[in-house]
């Protein structure tokens, strides 16, 4: 498990690639690739990139915990 240097969102890029997405949530990059590929998250698809934006990726977390985006 890799541990995040990051400790608020404003330190995030406007887009999030695997490994950032991996680092932040503190899981392998395998399941970050994974996770970029599930229904309901919000990654977009970029030429051959997977990105996701910052903002999506903090309402997607506070909706998965509970949060009021």
């Amino acid at each position: 498990m890799q541990e995040s240097t990051f400790t608020n969102y404003d330190q995030l890029p406007l887009f999030l690639n695997a490994n950032t997405v991996a680092q932040v949530l503190g899981v392998s990059i395998s399941s970050a690739y994974e996770l970029m590929h599930e229904t309901g998250f919000p990654a977009l698809r970029i030429g051959s990139r997977i990105v996701v934006p910052k903002e999506e990726f903090r309402r997607w977390v506070d909706a998965q915990t509970g949060g009021d985006a």
